[in-house]
C-alpha cells in the first residue's frame, strides 16, 4: 500500500460524488485483495500443518496400538484421504464454521477457540491500550523536550522496551510485584464479567509485558511525526494567531502524527494476538497460546488449524480496517495513487 500526502491545491472541476466513488471503488478492492490473501493464507496453513513431523494417529492411539486402530482413526479423521480432499473437505466445513473435532480431546474446535479467544483478546486490547498511552505520552514529551532530559529519557525507556525479552520481564515482574511486594497475583485467570477487579489485577502483568515492544515502537513513531508536525507551516501559522503552546501541541501537531500511529497500532494489532504465546505461558493464561502449544504438541492438526487460520484472518480484517481508519483521520489523504 502506497501513502502519500496530497497536494496543496487540489482541483475544483470534479464532481462532488467522484471522491466517495474512488473510495468505495478502493475499499471494495482492498476487500477482494483480502479474500485472496484469505484463500491462500489457508492452503499455506493446510499444508504447512500437514509438513509437521508425526503421526496425529499415532499420538491419539499410543504408541503401543494395533494397526487396525491406528488405521480406524485415520478414517475417522479422514487422514487417509488425498491431501487435496481433505484440504477441500475442511475448507469447506470451515466456511460454516465448523472446524472439525479435536484430534486430542474429541471435543468440536470451535469449542475450544470460543472458550479461548476471548483471553487473548482481552490480553492484546489491554496491551494495546498501554502501548498506546505511553507511547503517544512519551513521544510527544520527546518532540516537545528535543535535546532537554525529558527526550532522552524516553529515549531510553524505548530503548529498553525493545530490548528487554518478553519472558525475562514477565518473570522479573512476578518476582518483583507477586513474590516480592504480593501486589498482585502471579498467574491465572478470572473472567471479567464475574470478577472484574480481579480480572485487571491478574492481567495488569500480562499486558505490561506484551505491550513494552509496542509502546516503545509507537513512541518513536509519535516523536517523528511529532517533530515534522512543529516544523510545519500550518504549526507557525497557529502559533502566530496567538494559540497556546499546549493547543498547537494537541489539537493541531499530535492530530496529524496520529495517521503514522494508526497505522502501527493496526499492525501489531496482528501480531499482539498471534505473538502472546510466550507472555500468556509466563502468567498460565488459558488463552491462544497455551491452546496452539498443547496442539502442536499432540499433533491436533484440525486445533492447529483453526488457530493459525482465525489469527491470519484477524491479520487481514485489521490491515483492512487501518485503511478504513486513514480516510476517517485525514479525508485528504490519498491511497494508491487514487486522489
Amino acid at each position: 500500500m502506497t501513502v502519500t500526502a496530497p497536494p496543496a491545491t487540489q482541483p475544483s472541476a470534479t464532481r462532488p460524488n467522484a471522491p466517495r466513488g474512488r473510495a468505495l471503488r478502493h475499499l471494495a478492492g482492498r476487500a477482494g485483495q483480502a479474500l485472496v490473501t484469505i484463500f491462500l493464507v489457508s492452503i499455506a496453513v493446510f499444508a504447512g500443518i500437514r509438513a509437521i513431523p508425526g503421526d496425529p494417529a499415532l499420538v491419539l492411539a499410543g504408541e503401543d496400538s494395533s494397526p487396525e486402530a491406528i488405521a480406524a482413526i485415520r478414517e475417522r479423521y479422514g487422514l487417509d484421504d488425498p491431501l487435496p480432499i481433505q484440504y477441500l473437505n475442511w475448507l469447506s466445513h470451515a466456511i460454516r464454521g465448523d472446524f472439525g473435532t479435536s484430534v486430542r480431546t474429541g471435543e468440536p474446535v470451535i469449542e475450544a477457540v470460543l472458550a479461548a479467544l476471548p483471553v487473548t483478546l482481552e490480553l492484546a486490547l489491554l496491551s494495546m491500550l498501554f502501548a498506546t498511552a505511553i507511547g503517544v505520552a512519551a513521544g510527544v514529551v520527546a518532540a516537545v523536550e528535543r535535546g532537554r532530559p525529558g527526550e532522552w529519557l524516553a529515549n531510553g525507556a524505548a530503548l529498553l522496551g525493545l530490548s528487554i525479552p518478553n519472558f525475562w520481564l514477565g518473570i522479573l515482574l512476578v518476582l518483583i510485584f507477586a513474590v516480592g511486594l504480593r501486589w498482585l497475583p502471579a498467574s491465572g485467570f478470572v473472567p471479567f464479567t464475574i470478577d472484574p477487579l480481579e480480572n485487571l489485577s491478574r492481567m495488569i502483568m500480562p499486558a505490561f509485558v506484551l505491550g513494552s515492544g509496542l509502546a516503545a515502537v509507537v513512541m518513536r513513531q509519535t516523536r517523528s511525526g511529532m517533530l515534522e508536525a512543529l516544523s510545519a507551516d500550518y504549526v507557525r501559522t497557529a502559533r502566530a494567531k496567538g494559540l497556546t503552546g499546549r493547543a498547537v501541541v494537541l489539537d493541531h501537531a499530535l492530530r496529524n502524527s496520529l495517521i503514522t500511529v494508526v497505522t502501527v497500532l493496526g499492525l501489531n494489532l496482528g501480531q499482539l494476538i498471534s505473538g502472546a504465546v510466550v507472555t500468556e505461558q509466563v502468567f498460565t493464561l488459558p488463552g491462544f497460546g497455551k491452546l496452539t502449544l498443547d496442539a502442536v504438541f499432540t499433533r491436533d492438526y484440525p486445533l492447529i488449524q483453526a488457530v493459525v487460520l482465525i489469527t491470519s484472518v484477524a491479520y487481514v480484517v485489521i490491515n483492512l480496517l487501518v485503511d478504513v481508519c486513514y480516510t476517517l483521520l485525514d479525508p485528504r489523504i490519498r491511497v494508491g495513487g487514487v486522489s
